[in-house]
């Protein structure tokens, strides 16, 4: 800990403290206030925790300000273009990247836990066929904890382990299960002889009744997909997660609270929310009015999926998902959907007009994410699936970081009370009205 300090006075009484400050290795430093109750009787006050550090972490390092995005040290533009999915997950969840030893043990390892057990197929029955995917997934995630309670101790190091690589292999298969049952069709088993990306590919896509073959272009870009969509700090569903483990729960139930949390429309919905805007523009010559009704403060309509709550930059992930999304597009020779004809126009206006290059309101990943999914043939509805399947390393990740930090407690933000002052009970015969 730095030997610096922070004087906090309190004018009313003329009382000071010394806070000591915790020097980060990027980014800022925080005040460590842990005792300025004890010492000041007083609580911070931080709507949405925008300014207060909630944990100390090894993982992520987001640099707003610069479009920074490390996953353990490493920019997320060299691990997109250079790693795989796999190799990311085990960085996030080993601290470093792997040999190749590693890389196979690791691979068979996930390739082993993939399956699931024949009876969790009959909790999808009790869904209804049009349920919301991540309502399935939810639930389905929370009932793995039935399963495997007899080697659930976050205390036990294998056990946390064992854990991680079940709930990381078995999302893909979980999925794909839900995207079936909206279907209708027959569950798809997982294949062994696949990869990550192309199992959960052939898992949504192929049916008993002809051969799917999985296209390379599609498969590079779901991985890549998910790499960019790891980890990403202390956001709502991660910080979810930490609060959930807390109390030291099974990491079933923290993660399926992470899927809750995520299917937000301001989280894990936002690329959703950009085809639902798409959808409301309807045709490409309405952009123009659309633009003009994003540029008036006074309107309600924003556009979705342009800018970022944290990066006041670029979105380092919009960069490198941007070439992807064209790729994919002229790979699979899709030029006649006016959605994606839409989107296309809205990117082009906005990497070039003066209001949107000022404010930095770049498309971010939630944009092209978007655009991706629905040329693969992913229906809206089922986009935060996909951004869960991707963010399970790092909430695993995360929450093995919680579990083995001896700082860590359970989780209890304070309030600010703002309700009546105590008063006392008047009998129901005696109330007016």
């Amino acid at each position: 800990m730095s030997q610096k300090t922070v004087t906090i006075t309190d004018n009313a009484t003329g009382k000071s403290v010394d806070f000591p400050i915790r020097e980060a290795t990027h980014g800022p430093a925080v005040i460590d206030i842990k005792n300025l109750y004890k010492e000041m009787g007083y609580f911070t006050y931080d709507p949405g925790f925008t300014s207060t550090a909630s944990c100390r972490s090894d993982i992520t390092y987001i640099g707003g300000d610069q479009g920074e995005l490390w996953y353990r040290g490493y920019p997320i533009d060299q691990l997109a273009e250079q790693s795989s999915f796999l190799e990311v997950a085990y960085l996030l969840l080993h601290g470093e990247l792997p040999n190749k030893r590693e890389l196979d043990t690791f691979n068979r390892a996930i390739t082993h836990h993939t399956m699931v057990n024949e009876s969790l197929k009959n909790f999808f029955n009790g869904f209804h066929y049009n349920a919301h995917p991540m309502a399935m997934l939810t639930g389905v995630v929370g009932s793995l904890s039935a399963f495997y309670h007899d080697t659930v101790d976050v205390n036990d190091p294998h056990n946390r382990m064992l854990c991680a690589y079940r709930i990381f292999a078995k999302m893909p298969t979980i999925s794909a299960a839900a995207f079936k049952h909206m279907l209708g069709e027959p569950f798809v088993y997982p294949q062994n002889r696949l990869s990550y990306c192309g199992n959960l590919l052939n898992m949504l896509f192929s049916r008993p009744s002809e051969e799917f073959e999985i296209n390379p272009v599609a498969e590079r870009a779901l991985d890549q997909l998910l790499i960019l969509h790891a980890d990403h700090e202390q956001n709502a569903s991660t910080s979810t997660i930490r609060l959930t483990g807390s109390t030291g729960t099974n990491p079933f139930a923290a993660v399926a609270a992470g899927c809750a949390a995520l299917w937000g429309p301001a989280h894990g919905g936002a690329n959703e929310a950009v085809l639902n805007m798409l959808e409301e523009i309807g045709d490409v010559k309405q952009v123009p009015r659309y633009i003009d009704k994003a540029k008036d403060k006074d309107d309600p309509f924003r556009l979705m999926g342009f800018g970022h709550r944290v990066y006041k930059h670029y979105d380092p992930r919009a960069s490198i998902i941007r070439k992807t999304c064209h790729e994919v597009l002229d790979e699979l020779g899709i030029y006649n959907d006016p959605q994606l004809e839409l989107a296309m126009r809205l990117e082009e206006i906005a990497l070039a007009d003066d209001y949107f290059v000022e404010r930095k309101l770049y498309p971010n990943v939630d944009f092209y994410s978007g655009i991706i999914y629905r040329a693969l043939g992913i229906p809206t509805e089922f986009f935060t699936v996909m951004f869960a399947i991707g963010r399970a390393p790092g909430w695993l990740a995360q929450w093995m970081e919680l579990v083995t930090d001896p700082e860590q407690r359970i989780g209890r933000p304070r309030q600010l009370y703002a309700g009546p002052s105590k008063r006392d009970y008047v009998p129901l015969h005696r109330r007016s009205g």
